[in-house]
């Protein structure tokens, strides 16, 4: 399926592994030209180097509001504009209520969902202008079901998909959807962190079998950016082979 993308421009944050680097792998299969960020310069150097003369590596850590916007500026000039962005972040400590200092709560909310609306607020008015844009944030299953050992994800996370669900009602009618992916067991190194490398472990707990593959989570968040699915917004959707239990 051609998906409409060749020539779009994209800000893929968080992108020097994991998902990230997944989505802005699909999103260039695609024809789009893609700026990707990191925290660690020699893993985006090596990042942009797998993914080839489309990736632009910009060296930023999405962490904080400020950095997340520098982020996006920087795209912005890289790429003569940003047609398609793509929030990310790492996911904050572990822990439960117990163990989890007050003031631990600031950085996480700064990093998961501060960073998302900088970013949006960096990206989606020149989106509105252009009369065309797509939003997608990589968000986590946490917000519909929270992990207990996860307080601080379950928190900052549930705030930013409050905060894309509002957006996308505003921009709609502009041509930008706004919508957020919500990951469960996929195979990286933040599940690795979490869980150890026990694949076979971790599957067993999942109705489909098997962790998730990154590639196949890349390539839903292009679909999520094509023409196609441009009457998609405002979504909230899981991608973690029927973990999530609820009914909606």
């Amino acid at each position: 399926m051609n998906l409409g993308l060749a020539g779009r421009r994209a800000a893929v944050a968080a992108a020097s592994s994991g998902l990230g680097f997944a989505t802005a792998q699909a999103l260039i299969a695609e024809g789009v030209k893609v700026a990707i960020c990191g925290r660690d310069r020699d893993r985006l150097s090596l990042a942009a180097k797998r993914l080839g003369s489309e990736a632009t590596p910009i060296l930023a850590d999405v962490g904080t509001p400020e950095g997340a916007t520098a982020f996006v500026r920087e795209a912005q000039d890289a790429l003569g504009g940003v047609d398609i962005l793509v929030t990310n972040a790492g996911g904050p400590p572990p822990g439960g209520f117990a163990g989890t200092p007050l003031d631990a709560y600031q950085s996480a909310i700064d990093l998961n969902l501060m960073s998302t609306v900088a970013m949006c607020k960096a990206a989606v008015p020149a989106m509105q202008e252009r009369g065309w844009g797509r939003v997608v944030a990589i968000t986590s299953i946490t917000v519909r079901q929270p992990i207990p050992t996860l307080i601080l994800s379950n928190t900052a996370r549930a705030g930013a998909t409050g905060f894309l669900k509002t957006l996308a009602m505003e921009v709609a009618g502009d041509g930008v959807t706004v919508n957020s992916l919500l990951p469960g067991f996929h195979a990286t190194e933040r599940l690795r962190t979490l869980r150890g490398g026990d694949w076979d472990k971790v599957a067993n707990e999942i109705p489909a079998g098997k962790v998730g593959d990154p590639g196949d989570f890349g390539a839903f968040v292009a679909f999520l950016c094509s023409e196609q699915a441009g009457y998609v917004t405002g979504s909230a959707i899981p991608v973690d082979g029927g973990e999530y239990r609820g009914m909606l």
